[in-house]
């Protein structure tokens, strides 16, 4: 596989500079998103494409019963796949074997959806011991144009929101599910829905009279992928609107004090916030447009 091609000097210069005097290339502020765009399939519950800029994911839930492991008998299972192609950046990616960022892609979206807990693992019981609903949801980034795992995480949450199962009865030892035609599918139960925020560091502006020990790292929110490949540090804060952390992941050389950590994460919330009214919106809106017909 050859090597990507890396950001040309005068490029990095340019690109660093801007961000220090709170610019960026596409016009945004430093923390500010690029606007969702989501797309439901007309015919297909718990499919959806959600775009951030020219950042696009695909992602699907299916659903079928399975027999219980013996040690979680009064559970359901949640299994998450994600795979990027190299349709997704053919620079980065190649087929067949798994890149840096498609392992990090994997392990983020396990602690953020699964190991948090997002979904009542409980309430998919269907006979204790005997049979459990397995829902599988898989993810599919299209393009990456920087923030991909961001955008995987809020495409996964709208596909279990919008996933319905086929609602199931028990008569004895005998387990009778019913189609869409009869009785209405019922969604899946969520404990808490989870948003994950990606910030890149850059180092400041060097100002005269005071030290690089006492100037803070600059965050960036939402960076494409030239801010991410000239970044000197990220963090990822995963939570919820109600201030909820699931993920607080810090890596590369920039330091960040107590005080701006506290500040990021204040940032993140009110993110969280609006991206909750974001999802109940087009929830509500894509619903208000479907007929569900049953005898």
């Amino acid at each position: 596989m050859p090597r990507p091609i890396s950001p040309s000097l005068p490029e990095k210069t340019f690109v660093i500079s801007a961000i220090q005097s709170s610019l960026r290339l596409d016009g945004r502020a430093l923390l500010e998103l690029r606007t969702p765009d989501v797309d439901f399939f007309d015919h297909v519950l718990g499919k959806v494409e959600v775009a951030m800029g020219e950042t696009r994911v695909l992602a699907h839930v299916t659903g079928k019963m399975v027999k219980p492991p013996p040690e979680r008998p009064f559970e359901g299972i949640l299994s998450i796949h994600a795979e990027i192609s190299p349709m997704a950046g053919w620079e980065d990616y190649e087929a067949g074997r798994p890149s840096e960022e498609e392992v990090t892609l994997n392990r983020m979206l396990d602690k953020i959806l699964r190991r948090s807990d997002a979904l009542d693992k409980e309430s998919l019981c269907v006979l204790a011991g005997q049979r459990v609903w397995h829902v599988t949801l898989t993810i599919h980034p299209l393009v990456d144009a920087g923030n991909v795992v961001d955008v995987s995480v809020l495409a996964g949450i709208l596909a279990l929101k919008h996933w319905r199962r086929p609602e199931v009865e028990v008569v004895g030892e005998e387990i009778i599910v019913h189609p869409a035609s009869e009785r209405a599918p019922l969604p899946l139960s969520m404990n808490h829905t989870p948003y994950c925020f990606t910030f890149v560091l850059f180092p400041p502006a060097k100002v005269p009279d005071i030290g690089e020990d006492d100037m803070e790292p600059v965050p960036v929110l939402d960076p494409t992928t030239l801010e991410s490949k000239l970044s000197n540090g990220k963090i990822v804060i995963a939570l919820n609107a109600q201030r909820e952390l699931m993920v607080v992941q810090k890596s590369g050389g920039l330091p960040l004090s107590e005080e701006q950590t506290l500040n990021i994460i204040d940032v993140a919330v009110e993110r969280a916030k609006d991206m909750d009214s974001l999802v109940n919106r087009v929830m509500k809106e894509d619903w208000d447009t479907r007929v569900v017909e049953f005898r």
